[in-house]
């Protein structure tokens, strides 16, 4: 049964629906958002004016989002217990506030109230080294006790050692899909404890499986939270890097950890630091960044890296892990069918006779280690 809108607050004096139409109406992004905003001085007047500013464009019949679409979608905020910030409202993050991109709406899961403290974000590679994930721990560590929430993308590797080692100090995870969407699955159990323990949000819609294209949009609310941007492990081509530059491009100080020459994780922190990011050894160096005190970080050598041991489940389904020679095997099948010829999406899936949600993650895999390229259309290639 759908939602009434009436358990909802008023969001800037406007209905929430008119928020969420607006944003979700086609050939309307977070900048068109605002513009609308601003020349017509409430969402519901944008939304009301909306079909004629297509027509004024060369869009006929041009229909804004249907009514059903967002009752739908906030019905699936409440069963999942998150909740809707709107841009200028009491709890969405002010450091977002300045951004002429800001998403207009984000859905929260968890302690909003940790979007009001100073954050200091921190990406790396997901194929991550020892010593890359031993030094996020160590930056998350000293970051959560001189005060900082760390925020970062809920990836494999970096992004969920620095999760992990801020849960108690506070982190708050930014999800490239919906908020109660999981990507990738095996960081489940880490999604489940930064939704009790930290704050998970997105400003796509709910139950939306991300796809390569979200993910600089996600990327970018990352180092918008932030006042400072921590590159631990990067290659050359890599989100990290687009993390960065959306970084510098806000005003955010960039900050990246050195590494060997011949690494290529290390690769893209190298350029950083060739162009002028600040280097770091430690905790401390962030933190003199960001113009706070260094003197509640304990110093000490970098402690030998141990597993973390299995905490006990918590309540909810949580997805197996897929043993590793699945996936290669699963990736392996894929790139044999495709090659530099598109071939339809729907084609592939026929063709391996797997279900849509075991082929989507791989897809998604193959696309952001760019060995496979989507085109429109629904059509996939091979990079070779």
């Amino acid at each position: 049964m759908a939602m009434g809108l009436t358990s909802f607050p008023r969001l800037g004096g406007d209905d929430p629906a008119d928020w969420l139409r607006l944003i979700r109406s086609r050939r309307v992004g977070a900048v068109t958002f605002h513009r609308l905003l601003a020349e017509h001085g409430s969402v519901a007047a944008a939304l009301a004016a909306l079909p004629d500013v297509a027509r004024g464009a060369g869009v006929e019949n041009y229909a804004t989002c249907p009514i059903e679409v967002v009752r739908h979608e906030m019905a699936q905020g409440r069963l999942a217990g998150a909740r809707l910030l709107h841009w200028g409202g009491p709890d969405y993050p002010a450091s977002l506030m300045d951004l002429p991109d800001a998403p207009p709406v984000l859905w929260a899961l968890g302690d909003v109230a940790l979007l009001a403290r100073p954050m200091v974000a921190m990406v790396g590679a997901r194929n991550a080294s020892s010593l890359g994930l031993r030094m996020a721990r160590r930056l998350s560590e000293g970051l959560g006790q001189a005060g900082q929430v760390v925020v970062s993308g809920l990836a494999r590797g970096i992004d969920a050692e620095a999760h992990r080692a801020a849960l108690d100090s506070g982190t708050v995870a930014v999800m490239a899909g919906g908020v109660d969407v999981i990507y990738p699955e095996e960081n489940a159990e880490l999604a489940a404890q930064i939704a009790a323990k930290g704050c998970r949000v997105s400003e796509q819609p709910m139950g939306l499986v991300p796809q390569v294209r979200h993910f600089p949009q996600r990327n970018r609310i990352v180092s918008g939270l932030a006042r400072a941007v921590v590159v631990v492990e990067a290659a050359a081509r890599s989100g990290s890097l687009i993390t960065a530059r959306a970084a510098a491009d806000q005003g955010r100080e960039v900050l990246a950890v050195p590494g060997h020459p011949f690494d290529a994780r290390a690769a893209g922190c190298n350029m950083l630091l060739r162009d002028g990011a600040t280097l770091v050894r430690g905790p401390q160096d962030v933190l003199e960044a960001v113009g706070v005190s260094a003197a509640a970080v304990v110093s000490a050598p970098m402690p030998a890296y141990t597993p973390d041991p299995i905490p006990d489940p918590l309540p909810g389904p949580v997805p197996l892990r897929r043993p590793l020679s699945d996936i290669a095997s699963v990736h392996s099948q894929i790139l044999a069918r495709l090659g530099p010829s598109p071939l339809a999406e729907d084609q592939l899936i026929r063709d391996l006779a797997m279900p849509p949600a075991a082929l989507a993650p791989a897809l998604i895999a193959l696309e952001l280690e760019g060995r496979i390229q989507r085109q429109s259309g629904g059509l996939l290639s091979r990079v070779d």
